[in-house]
């Protein structure tokens, strides 16, 4: 899917298994009104959390529920680990990268305990942001309903 477009953008794939909502969709608003810049959010079927681009490890919040990647091309991706999960201060969560790290597309980067985060009343949709949305000249519609991560769900076009 979109691989004519593959030489013009950057390929971004789902973080994890489960069901493709627009960013809009998601129950807070500074993701649904992309305050923070736009993207896609799943809501997940396991805990395994994989990269959607390959870059390098630019942050990595100490109550591990937000890990930053940049990829070559400058553009800063945000995936955020469920909704007001800072508060579990890191209990779910169990990473396997640190910030400096090179990462490939489809690595492994975490697991989220999935059944801890609902057992304390918060919602686990795993949101990825494009943060910073003054390189970005194009994001590409989504197609909802269940993906399998490391399959392509959007096609960045940056500014020439």
């Amino acid at each position: 899917m979109f691989k004519l477009f593959k030489k013009k953008g950057i390929s971004v794939n789902a973080v994890v298994d489960g069901q493709l909502i627009p960013i809009t969709a998601v129950k807070d608003d500074v993701f649904s009104e992309k305050m923070l810049g736009d993207g896609y959010a799943i809501e997940p079927k396991n805990g395994e959390i994989y990269a959607p681009v390959a870059g390098t490890i630019t942050t990595v919040f100490p109550t591990k529920h937000a890990i930053g990647i940049t990829t070559k091309d400058n553009l800063e991706i945000l995936i955020h680990l469920g909704l007001d999960t800072v508060n579990l201060e890191g209990k779910p969560f169990k990473l396997m990268v640190k910030e400096g790290d090179t990462v490939q597309q489809g690595m492994q980067l975490a697991d989220m305990d999935l059944e801890m985060v609902k057992a304390a009343g918060y919602d686990d949709t795993i949101i990825v942001v494009y943060t910073n949305m003054d390189l970005i000249k194009d994001v590409s519609e989504i197609v909802t309903g269940n993906v399998i991560h490391n399959s392509e769900v959007q096609i960045i076009k940056l500014n020439d």
